[in-house]
This record gives structure tokens, C-alpha cells and sequence, in this order.
């Protein structure tokens, strides 16, 4: 799961934050955040893994696997937050957007935690829209190239892009077979989380 996903599977700001901080931190570095941003970061781990884990999940990275080998992931990650973005049965497209400017709200009143090279990051995000544009296939595009230009096994010039558009019908149905259980799951991890609190 990818940026969005990650973002609407949170219960609490707090968790906002953690579920971005988690791939911009050390492992050791974790315990010294508020609990609730730990709650974030174990969520997001448990996202990755209950995701890295599903038949759906397995059968999409077919999609991208002849083209990117141990990489398919990273893009069918992408890819769900396309078809999250577009999801209307999770939210309207106002509420998407309503979502999408909650998130950087957040981000923003949370600066003292994040990492500078995530700050730089944030500006570009919030510029331009990244979380509510994932809906747009320019958008996805964009986050893709963004994958093949940090990717430093894979050649800049790879047609993911083309692979996602030639085969959305069936990553659709991949995320239809998804979604819906990595959201039950993750409640589950949450109300575990709220447990301990």
C-alpha cells in the first residue's frame, strides 16, 4: 500500500503520522515518539505485511513482474492508491479531498517528528495534491516514474506506466479482492492497539 492507503487506514492523527514516518526511520528510532505515532508505525507494518501476504496482492504483481522483477511490489503499492483514490464507496470525492487535506494539515502540525528529507517531500505532496490526484492516471504515472527514478536496479525508462494502463481491468479486480479484508484486518490490528492504551 502506498501513500493514500496508508493515510485512510488510520484511526487517529497520530497514527497519521506514524504510518508515514515508518519508511523514513531507523527501527531502534521508533520508541521515541508519542504512542499513538507508535501506534501508526506498527500499523503500517502490519498493513505491509498482511498486504505483502494476499493471493490478490500475489496475483498483481504478475502484472508488473516480467517488467521489474523483485520491484513488482513497490508498484502494484502504487497502484492500489489509484484504485483507493477512486473508490467511491469508501468516500465521496469530496470527501477524498476533504481526506487529502486533512492528511497535510496534520503532517504539517506535526513537523517537530518528521524527518527533514520527509519535510521536503511534504511541500512537494501538498503542492501538488499528490494523495487526491492518485486518482487522476496522470498522477499514478507520476508516482510511478517516481518509483523507476529512485529504483536503482531498474532503467528509467520501463513502460510500468503502459503495464498499468494495459492491465487495469485485472488490477482492479485484484484490489476488489483485496481491500475490503486488509480493511477488516487492519480495524482488528486496531482495536488490538487500543488495548494496550
Amino acid at each position: 500500500m502506498n501513500y493514500l492507503a496508508h493515510s485512510f487506514l488510520s484511526f487517529t492523527d497520530g497514527q497519521i503520522v506514524g504510518q508515514f514516518l515508518e519508511d523514513f526511520i531507523r527501527n531502534r528510532d521508533r520508541f521515541s515518539f508519542p504512542k499513538d505515532i507508535q501506534d501508526g508505525i506498527t500499523l503500517h507494518r502490519a498493513i505491509d505485511t498482511y498486504t505483502d501476504s494476499h493471493p490478490a496482492i500475489h496475483e498483481a504483481k504478475k502484472v508488473f513482474a516480467p517488467l521489474v522483477r523483485l520491484y513488482a511490489g513497490a508498484f502494484v503499492d502504487v497502484s492500489m492508491d489509484y484504485f483507493v483514490a477512486n473508490d467511491l464507496s469508501l468516500n465521496t470525492l469530496a470527501e477524498w479531498k476533504a481526506h487529502s487535506l486533512k492528511v497535510y494539515s496534520v503532517l504539517n502540525a506535526n513537523k517537530q517528528w518528521l524527518p527533514e528529507n520527509f519535510k521536503k517531500m511534504l511541500v512537494k505532496m501538498e503542492h501538488d495534491d499528490w494523495l487526491y490526484n492518485y486518482r487522476e492516471d496522470w498522477g499514478i504515472k507520476f508516482s510511478i516514474q517516481n518509483v523507476l527514478n529512485k529504483a536503482k536496479y531498474l532503467d528509467k525508462d520501463i513502460p510500468v506506466f503502459e503495464a498499468f494502463l494495459k492491465n487495469k481491468d485485472h488490477l482492479q479486480q485484484c484490489y476488489d479482492d483485496f481491500f475490503p479484508d486488509l480493511l477488516e484486518h487492519t480495524k482488528g490490528i486496531h482495536s488490538l492497539l487500543q488495548l494496550e492504551n
